[in-house]
């Protein structure tokens, strides 16, 4: 057999966390004398048991499977009516098809689980190699009944996981948004005042040297003025782009992250080339993202990695993914869900670990060594587009073993 994909595992997982179930197929087994009663989820492609009572050693447990054309359930999925057998020997329809010939039951009872959204989800059933007084109301009305039970608690079940899923992202944003209100007023106290005060200053002296006809002063604080001017007007335009990060979003796209690499890499062909910048990448899979936010993230992290290498070492990068589940980062988000990891190292200078953390924020300004300046945008840019892919970016780095950058998207 093939192994369960994740949606199935998921929902196995649903019908054993109904408390009720193993009572309702206690009460099958004892009320119609039956051996084996389940709840089976069925598919275009699977049947899989989710709950099972077996007194007859019929050999299933949840999460085995039948080959679904083998069984009679998959006749009930598209017509989604019930069948019920009291003796397969003297059934007409029934006496000589091939599941209880397979199988070697002679009373067969089987209900369709319908969720409340009209969606099959599978079926309630029981069988015996004995006959068995099925076909009447009694019968009839308590699989009826069960059926509907079990498909009112799934529904149940999806509305917390979605409220819970609702909660978590509420929860996620509140806390990206007051970060992101820090950052904002601590621009609008400090970081935007810095030029605004040398440009203030800085007036105030060329008029004072125009006064004065010292013309060369006024000509080089007129250069100063200029350069804190094209600084603040970089600030501005860095501050717009960055909002337009939440706005410039159109639904996700499938997508090969080797794409958006590729192109990140020929934007910063010619750094690459001018720092003989080595950049090696595992194949990376395909997820649903907002592929030109990933270009930006891959141009940020890519330009940073050259920008910051060492001055007597060739800038070496290294790309790896794996596959993780929401265990390897307890707390931050829901169980069961599966993640792609992306790991950038570099072999660059060091940062103290005691500014890992500043580094996202915008227009951090670390200390780095002489000739190595830039507005400190990038990776306040990646942790945005990675909060908008409900993803998580971790900055990791050691004394002369460069900075590694852990990227953690949602892999659905």
């Amino acid at each position: 057999m093939d192994f369960l994909d994740d949606e199935l595992i998921d929902d196995i997982a649903r019908v054993q966390r109904i408390p009720v179930v193993p009572t309702l197929l206690d009460v099958i087994c004892q009320s119609t004398g039956m051996g084996f009663a389940a709840v089976a989820r069925v598919t275009e492609s699977k049947w899989v048991t989710c709950s099972v009572r077996d007194d007859i050693n019929f050999g299933l447990a949840p999460g085995s499977e039948l080959i679904l054309k083998t069984t009679i359930c998959d006749e009930i999925r598209q017509s989604q009516e019930a069948v019920v057998i009291d003796h397969v020997q003297e059934n007409e329809k029934f006496c000589g098809h091939h599941t209880p010939l397979t199988y070697g039951f002679q009373s067969y009872i089987s209900f369709p689980i319908v969720l409340k959204s009209g969606e099959f989800f599978g079926t309630l059933c029981a069988i015996d190699p004995k006959p068995a007084q099925l076909d009447n109301t009694r019968i009839r009305g308590m699989f009826a009944a069960f059926a509907d039970l079990i498909s009112f608690h799934l529904q149940q079940a999806e509305l917390l996981e979605e409220s819970d899923k609702a909660v978590r992202n509420l929860s996620r944003q509140l806390t990206d948004t007051i970060d992101e209100n820090r950052q904002y007023r601590h621009i609008s106290n400090h970081s935007l005042q810095e030029p605004l005060r040398k440009l203030r200053v800085f007036s105030g002296m060329v008029v004072q040297a125009i006064k004065e006809k010292d013309h060369e002063k006024a000509e080089y604080l007129a250069s100063r003025i200029h350069s804190s001017a094209e600084r603040f007007s970089a600030m501005i335009a860095s501050l717009s782009d960055f909002t337009l990060l939440d706005d410039d979003k159109q639904a996700p796209e499938l997508t090969n992250l080797n794409a958006p690499l590729a192109v990140a890499t020929q934007l910063l062909r010619f750094d690459i080339l001018d720092k003989e910048a080595s950049i090696v990448s595992e194949k990376l899979p395909s997820i649903h993202v907002y592929p030109a936010q990933i270009e930006q993230l891959f141009y940020h992290l890519l330009h940073n990695a050259i920008k910051f290498s060492k001055k007597d070492e060739k800038p070496v990068v290294s790309i790896s993914c794996s596959m993780i589940d929401s265990s390897e980062f307890a707390g931050q988000t829901g169980t069961g869900q599966q993640y792609v990891k992306i790991l950038i190292k570099d072999n660059g200078i060091d940062i103290d670990s005691s500014q890992l953390e500043k580094v996202f924020d915008m227009f951090s300004q670390l200390p780095v060594k002489p000739g190595r300046t830039g507005e400190g945008v990038g990776l306040t840019f990646c942790r945005k587009i990675i909060r908008n892919h409900n993803g998580f970016i971790k900055a990791q780095s050691e004394i002369n073993r460069g900075t590694r950058i852990s990227i953690i998207l949602p892999a659905s």
